[in-house]
């Protein structure tokens, strides 16, 4: 039974591009603005505002039981697609329909009222999924305990931090029912065992024949949790259907694309209130101008962060994994006291060590030698081409590194 159906749906946004428009103006400002708006039409005027389409023409049908992973780069439409699927904002296109009761977890803090405490928002948010006070009272030990936030249950929820809003936001999501759970890439504010046990619950709801969408760079927990995909890039559907095959085809677009991330601007950028990501690169040593990287290749992995905390001691933990989620090396920086600002880190790989294939790079913030500031996950992904001098084997080189480590065979003694 189809649960979610989208036909067509397109969300535009209008971009208002005139200079110091709706920052700091009086009330006699915005009046004589908007009078001289009425009179004046001309291209000048319209020129000023630019359309934006954050989708474009998506259709898909959801069933029951169906355990959806959305994907897709930074700016594809993932989290525009959640809120209207959430209902917080209707498309400017086509039609959706939505059957049963839906719970989402979007950005760190939604659906929370800040001057109400933990347990009041708990029976809250019950309330406008339409619980009664007896249904919530049943899950309420639960949900206290799956985010481990007893000692601040009466504490109004404007004084947590985001990896506390976080795991009650989830912890109230996944456990008053719904029919329909719809979780963003927030999980990934809390640290890798919360986010483990996020998954585990996530299975556990499915298995009771609801349906969930999940929005995620970590293409592991898509693979590991997901039944099917949906691939967005620049607001259009690129491919719906069978995990597997969805993410393949994901992952030969992103190989075409640059061996960068970067964002202008904090704000816009993945991280959280103590630290965000401004970009990170591969930067290849290129072999006889060849500009491509292969087994030879040595490269760097240049990382730069905003620091939003004075005074605080950091250091950063890189993990490079296969792509189906196994640990290749796992390096730290040391622990160093910084200032707010920008902190750079660069990680040295030497050419003739990893294998030819696909490799993601993921990498953790950590205060004080032991919390987990932020884990941005696969927050890159690039490709190792083959290469080979001289050889007679032709198959796939097994392993995902491939040194280069003296092993010379020679004639010990005679017959």
């Amino acid at each position: 039974m189809s649960v979610i159906s989208a036909q067509n749906i397109s969300k535009k946004y209008i971009i208002d591009h005139k200079k110091g428009n709706g920052g700091g103006n009086t009330l006699r400002e915005l009046v004589t603005q908007s009078a001289k708006n009425f009179f004046s039409s001309s291209k000048q005027d319209l020129a000023t505002h630019e359309e934006f389409w954050a989708l474009k023409n998506v259709s898909f049908e959801i069933e029951q039981g169906d355990r959806v992973g959305i994907i897709g780069s930074n700016g594809a439409g993932k989290s525009t697609m959640l809120k209207i699927l959430s209902r917080i904002t209707e498309p400017s296109e086509g039609q959706i329909s939505i059957k049963g009761r839906v719970a989402s977890l979007l950005e760190v803090g939604t659906g929370f009222h800040p001057e109400l405490s933990g347990r009041e928002n708990i029976f809250l948010n019950g309330a406008i999924l339409g619980m009664r006070r007896e249904e919530i009272k049943s899950q309420f030990d639960e949900i206290v305990a799956f985010a481990g936030v007893e000692k601040f249950l009466d504490t109004p929820v404007k004084r947590y931090s985001s990896g506390m809003y976080v795991r009650l936001g989830f912890a109230i999501s996944a456990h008053l029912n719904p029919e329909i759970l719809i979780v963003d890439e927030v999980l990934a504010v809390g640290d890798v065992n919360f986010q483990r046990k996020c998954l585990g619950k996530m299975k556990d709801v499915s298995s009771t024949g609801r349906t969930i969408l999940f929005v995620s760079h970590n293409l592991t927990a898509v693979q590991g949790l997901c039944n099917k995909a949906m691939f967005l890039q620049k607001g259009e559907m690129m491919g719906f259907g069978e995990t597997n095959q969805i993410l393949s085809n994901y992952l030969s677009h992103i190989q075409k694309t640059d061996l960068s991330n970067s964002w202008e601007k904090p704000e816009d950028a993945p991280g959280n209130d103590q630290v965000r990501l401004k970009s990170i690169k591969i930067l290849p040593k290129y072999i006889d101008d060849l500009k491509h990287i292969d087994v030879r290749t040595a490269f760097d992995i240049e990382i730069e962060v905003w620091n939003m905390e004075n005074d605080v001691n950091l250091n950063m933990s890189l993990h490079l994994n296969s792509l189906t989620g196994e640990c290749i090396f796992n390096v730290g920086t040391p622990s160093v006291n910084m200032s707010a600002g920008v902190v750079k880190s660069v990680c040295k790989i030497e050419g003739n060590f990893l294998n030819d294939g696909a490799f993601s790079v993921s990498f953790m913030v950590v205060k004080d030698k032991s919390t987990v500031v932020y884990n941005f996950q696969e927050i890159l992904i690039f490709d190792i081409e083959d290469y080979r001098e001289s050889t007679t084997w032709y198959g796939k080189w097994p392993g995902y590194v491939r040194p280069q480590i003296e092993f010379p065979i020679f004639q010990q003694d005679f017959l």
